[in-house]
C-alpha cells in the first residue's frame, strides 16, 4: 500500500461560480484507521451540484456540513476494505469521496451484495427520482410527464422511470442539442424543450398540447413557472433539485426563486412537494429492488460521465455545472 494518497481540498471560497483554481489536489500520509474505522480505497466516488452550495457556506435546511477552505471534499463513494473490522476486499459504498484512501466507521459503511449488476450503479441519483415519482407525484399510466434538467444525473433516470411507471408521454429539457438528441435516442423521450434556445413556455405548449399531468422539477426558475402555466387539472409537481440557485453566478447555491402562479395552482388543484429521502425511509431499498430487476432485463440505462483520474478531479465539479456532464459525473480511479 502506498505511504502517502491524494486527495482534493476547497483552496478558497469561489466568488460566483467555482473554478479548478478553487480546489487542491493536496498530497497526504494514508490514514490509520482508528477503533470502529475502516481503511478502504476508493475506486469511484460521485460528484454531486449540491457541493456548489456546501462550498458558497449557504447550509440552512441542509443536512450535510458546509466546507471551508483547507477542507476536504466528500460525498458518495465505492471503495474497497483493506483494513478494519470488516471483511477485507468487501466493496463499500461511504461517504468519504474526493480522496483515494478513507477511514469511515463501520457503522457509516454499507456492503455491496451484489443487489446491482454493476457496482457503479451503487452512485446513481435514481432514488430521489424514483421516490419522488412514486411518493410525491403519483405516476399513472397515461400521463404526460415533464422532467426538467432531463440530462443529469436525476433526469437521467427520472425519466425512464416515469415511462417504467405507466407514463405514455416523457418530455425533457435541457440547454444542449446534443443532449436533447441523446435523451430522446439512448433514453426515450419523446420529445425535448430546449432551454435559451426560445421561452421554455412556447417551446412547451408545442410539445405538450394537451398539458402536463406529471412534473418532476430539478431546475427551478423559468422552467418550473412554465410547468405551473402547461399542467393539467390534478397536476403534480415534485421538486427534486434546486439547479437554477444552484448553478448560477449569483449567489452562493443556497436559493432557488421562482415566480409560481398561485392561481393556477389554486383553481386546477395542483399539488406542489418537495421531495427528502429522509421522509421516506423504505424507498432506498425498494427503489435498489427494481433498479436491479430493470437493469438484468435491459429496460433501463445508467448513463454517466467518467472522470478518469484523480489529477482530473479538481476540474470535476466545474465541469459539472458548466453543463459538459450527460448522466451522472463519476470520478474513477
Amino acid at each position: 500500500m502506498n505511504a502517502t494518497h491524494r486527495l482534493v481540498r476547497l483552496a478558497r471560497r469561489p466568488e460566483g461560480l467555482p473554478t479548478p483554481d478553487d480546489f487542491t489536489l493536496a498530497q497526504a500520509p494514508v490514514p490509520r484507521p482508528e477503533a470502529g474505522q475502516v481503511l478502504v480505497r476508493n475506486t469511484h466516488f460521485l460528484v454531486f451540484p449540491g457541493l456548489r452550495t456546501l462550498i458558497g457556506g449557504e447550509t440552512r435546511d441542509v443536512p450535510l456540513p458546509p466546507l471551508h477552505p483547507g477542507d476536504t471534499l466528500f460525498g458518495p463513494a465505492i471503495g474497497e476494505v483493506v483494513d478494519g473490522p470488516l471483511e477485507k476486499g468487501r466493496l463499500v459504498l461511504h461517504l468519504q469521496g474526493w480522496r483515494e484512501y478513507a477511514t469511515p466507521a463501520a457503522g457509516e459503511c454499507r456492503l455491496l451484495d451484489g443487489a446491482l449488476p454493476d457496482p457503479v450503479g451503487h452512485l446513481a441519483q435514481g432514488s430521489a427520482a424514483y421516490g419522488a415519482l412514486t411518493r410525491l407525484a403519483g405516476v399513472r399510466k397515461g400521463d404526460t410527464v415533464f422532467v426538467t434538467g432531463a440530462a443529469g444525473g436525476v433526469g437521467t433516470m427520472a425519466g425512464q422511470i416515469a415511462r417504467l411507471l405507466g407514463a405514455t408521454r416523457v418530455i425533457g429539457s435541457t440547454g444542449s442539442p446534443d443532449k436533447a438528441r441523446r435523451l430522446e435516442r439512448e433514453l426515450g423521450y419523446d420529445a425535448t424543450v430546449l432551454r435559451g434556445a426560445s421561452p421554455v413556455g412556447r417551446r412547451l405548449a408545442q410539445v405538450a398540447p394537451d398539458g402536463i399531468d406529471v412534473v418532476l422539477d430539478t431546475v427551478g426558475g423559468e422552467q418550473l413557472t412554465a410547468a405551473v402555466h402547461a399542467a393539467n387539472h390534478g397536476a403534480r409537481i415534485a421538486l427534486v433539485g434546486a439547479l437554477d440557485g444552484q448553478m448560477s453566478p449569483e449567489g452562493a447555491g443556497g436559493s432557488a426563486p421562482a415566480v409560481l402562479d398561485t392561481y393556477r395552482l389554486l383553481t386546477r388543484g395542483i399539488t406542489v412537494a418537495g421531495y427528502n429521502g429522509v421522509d421516506h425511509p423504505d424507498v432506498e431499498a425498494e427503489w435498489e429492488t427494481r433498479f436491479g430487476n430493470w437493469l438484468r432485463a435491459g429496460d433501463i440505462h445508467f448513463p454517466y460521465t467518467t472522470v478518469r483520474g484523480m489529477k482530473h478531479a479538481p476540474s470535476a465539479l466545474p465541469e459539472l455545472i458548466a453543463g459538459r456532464s450527460f448522466g451522472a459525473s463519476i470520478v474513477e480511479l
